[in-house]
């Protein structure tokens, strides 16, 4: 397994919160209750986590991209560390409302920092008073740090990971709603319902965070890793198919050319059988 009990432990995944804040569809994954703090059990989560690194592996070896999501204070950091690793995209900033369910929409905003750059190496923003390339800098800055690290999304993802889904609420909403499976960190006071993948953890360690993190990620970056052998082993395929496509014709060739006097032989005797036949009617 990618992750274990006692990496799990350290980390301090199994903190809960108080019981009265419980949500009730958490049980399944309480071990028990000391000083009136829910204990997560550990041994589910290792299993839960093992679950969500499969299938993630699986999209990624698909070539399909996952959107992680964790913009409460102590995920921020943890989530863009690992998304960059594997070059996925993410948001750490606040969700903007319509980031899946209107997605033309944020491709445009997208966009328009790409027209600021453009812009501004082709010299346009030298013709535009001081106040207005001001505006533009704002406008620019403020689109990516909101948006910046989505740039390469350019279609919807496959996939949404989610730090606390109570915080990401409008984001599991949004998912939900277009059928993209939803992985996330879920923690005693929260609804696993909605969550297609759930890992049961403390959602406010950023260690715990981490060593979830850590063990999606590793399993992403093999499937990509075996997507990129797959890719090369059919490049590989193709080029020796291409290969044996002359020889085939060469080959091919060589039969015909070897067969060649064998049939002008036989058309050969065929013709002096012909010849002979008028002799034998004379012989008679």
């Amino acid at each position: 397994m990618r992750t274990n009990f006692d990496q799990l432990l350290e980390a301090g995944a199994h903190f809960g919160h108080l019981k009265r804040k419980w949500n009730p569809a958490m049980a399944p994954y309480i071990y028990m209750e000391r000083n009136g703090i829910h204990i997560i059990d550990l041994n589910k989560t290792a299993i839960k986590v093992e679950e969500a690194a499969e299938a993630l592996k699986n999209l990624a070896r698909s070539g399909r991209k996952v959107l992680f999501v964790g913009t409460k204070k102590q995920a921020q950091e943890v989530v863009a560390a690992h998304a960059q690793e594997v070059g996925m995209p993410y948001i750490t900033e606040r969700w903007a409302g319509g980031m899946l369910t209107n997605f033309p929409t944020i491709r445009k905003a997208v966009k328009k920092m790409s027209q600021i750059d453009k812009m501004t190496s082709d010299g346009t923003l030298d013709n535009v008073s001081k106040r207005e390339k001001l505006q533009i800098a704002r406008q620019r800055e403020k689109l990516e740090k909101n948006l910046g690290s989505i740039a390469d999304m350019t279609r919807l993802p496959s996939a949404v990971f989610v730090v606390d889904v109570i915080k990401e609420k409008i984001a599991v909403a949004e998912a939900n709603r277009l059928g993209i499976p939803v992985f996330g960190i879920v923690d005693t006071n929260s609804n696993p319902n909605n969550i297609d993948f759930v890992i049961p953890a403390n959602d406010d360690a950023t260690k715990a965070i981490d060593v979830i993190l850590t063990a999606v990620c590793e399993a992403i970056k093999e499937g990509l890793e075996e997507r990129k052998v797959e890719k090369a082993d059919e490049e590989a395929a193709q080029e020796q198919a291409t290969a044996e496509v002359p020889a085939t014709k060469e080959r091919r060739q060589r039969i015909r050319k070897a067969a060649k006097p064998e049939a002008e032989k036989v058309a050969e005797e065929k013709a002096e059988a012909k010849a002979e036949e008028p002799k034998a009617e004379d012989a008679e």
